[in-house]
């Protein structure tokens, strides 16, 4: 019954105490000295490969590719700014005599809209989110014989809007406080039930409370660290069955194209699981970013 209470309070205070900018991943920074338009497209391609023959201390052969790319276009004049933001990933490994497994998926989109209240670049501000995220393939729970399907392409699906009043002193941090409307789609309607929807049923609409913080800082040389928590606190729903979505990622610029990069992703939905969900991820490859 505590945990998603806990959780929510660890991941505020780690937010906040650790982190003070905006996330690359779930939400656009849109520095108060801009003016007009500013669009950027990151491109990257991680991999991994190993294998093995005669070897004594054992191994498996595979080989492992995840590719990426984050979309951003920012906008301000006045006191208006928009932000728009497309963040997806995909990968897969191949392991010896077990075929061909998902290592990764994502598809988030981001429209994020301000406006100063009193005088322009006021740190108090007016905003209002859509955010949608799902996955582009099917996910299969391994540890099951056979494999249980569960998870697909709009299967589960999430559009959030939100609305409220946010802070952002600087380019650095954003805390923010609103209320929010949820649309939970299962397209599969075998996978309904996993979701908090009946049996057969493809939809759900919800209405909530919703807070978000998020940090972004270089915090050593050519090393970044991001981070981001978004919580929904459904009016039907007791606060332990909030849902929570913490992003954490420390990347490292080897030189102009090479890069490393450690990412953490952690999700309480109580629909689907009364556990964390945890997603770790160290990868080394290339990536570039064009203007």
């Amino acid at each position: 019954m505590k945990t998603a209470l806990l959780f929510l309070v660890f991941s505020f205070f780690f937010s906040i105490s650790t982190t003070t900018y905006i996330s690359a991943q779930d939400t656009v920074s849109i520095p108060d000295t801009l003016r007009g338009w500013d669009t950027s497209w990151e491109l990257g391609l991680n991999g991994s490969q190993a294998s093995y023959s005669n070897w004594s201390q054992g191994g498996v052969n595979n080989i492992a590719a995840t590719g990426s790319t984050t979309f951003t276009t920012i906008f301000k004049k006045d006191r208006y700014s928009y932000g728009f933001l497309v963040n997806t990933r995909f990968g897969k490994t191949k392991i010896e005599n077990e075929g061909i497994r998902k290592i990764d998926d994502r598809l988030y989109i981001l429209n994020r809209f301000l406006y100063d209240l009193g005088e322009e670049d006021s740190d108090f501000k007016i905003f209002a989110n859509i955010r949608f995220r799902t996955q582009f393939d099917k996910g299969y729970n391994y540890g099951t014989e056979p494999k249980e399907l569960i998870s697909n392409f709009l299967a589960p699906a999430y559009l959030t809007q939100d609305a409220g009043l946010a802070y952002i002193p600087g380019p650095m941090f954003s805390f923010e406080a609103g209320l929010g409307l949820q649309q939970t789609f299962v397209r599969d309607t075998n996978l309904s039930e996993k979701y908090g929807l009946s049996e057969g049923e493809t939809f759900r609409n919800e209405a909530g409370l919703t807070l978000g913080s998020s940090f972004d800082a270089n915090i050593a040389t050519n090393i970044r660290f991001t981070s981001s928590i978004n919580s929904f606190t459904s009016f039907n729903k007791p606060v332990k069955s909030t849902d929570i979505y913490f992003s954490n990622k420390f990347a490292a610029r080897i030189n102009r194209y090479l890069n490393t990069t450690f990412s953490v992703d952690l999700v309480y939905n109580d629909d689907f699981s009364s556990e964390i969900q945890v997603a770790q991820v160290l990868s080394l490859g290339v990536s570039f970013t064009i203007r």
